[in-house]
């Protein structure tokens, strides 16, 4: 699976870790409405929906288990999660500060029979666990829906905990 070119200072041990397995962060997507992406209260992150913008455009559009190959939705996935985790970076400054992943979330735009949600959200759950470790385990929702914003097959949002300052 490939990423975004990154984007930013260089970082933490996250990020070396995404480099060690040929990922970097990308820019922070600008939001496509009236919303930011991510918002900080407390010890806790949370993100906008992230959908798989790479350099400004979609690389892929249209219903999972129709236009969108499952294997293909989970790549998307994956991009979802880099770019959540660049807007959680914008917020907080080094993604090492994260001592959880407490939720993911993600939604697939499904064609009517598809029904292999939790499979395409691994792209996430999995880019996670690779890059944080134990921190990056968490609880998570998979869900079909009817099509999301600009076409994208699939979105996803986190909610981190962080650490003391």
């Amino acid at each position: 699976m490939s990423a975004p070119a990154a984007g930013g200072a260089e970082g933490g041990a996250v990020e070396a870790r995404l480099a060690e397995l040929g990922l970097a962060l990308p820019e922070v997507v600008p939001p496509v409405a009236a919303y930011v992406p991510a918002v900080r209260t407390g010890r806790y992150v949370y993100t906008s929906g992230q959908v798989p913008m790479v350099g400004g455009a979609l690389p892929t559009a249209g219903k999972v288990g129709a236009e969108v190959s499952p294997e293909r939705a989970k790549e998307l996935a994956q991009i979802c999660a880099l770019n959540a985790l660049a807007a959680v970076k914008s917020v907080v400054g080094d993604l090492d500060r994260i001592v959880r992943v407490v939720k993911v979330v993600g939604y697939v735009a499904s064609a009517p029979d598809f029904t292999g949600q939790p499979q395409v959200v691994n792209g996430a759950s999995e880019l996670l666990g690779e890059a944080l470790g134990e921190r990056g385990r968490h609880a998570r929702s998979a869900v079909g829906v009817a099509v999301l914003p600009l076409d994208a097959p699939v979105e996803v949002e986190l909610v981190v905990e962080l650490g003391d300052e």
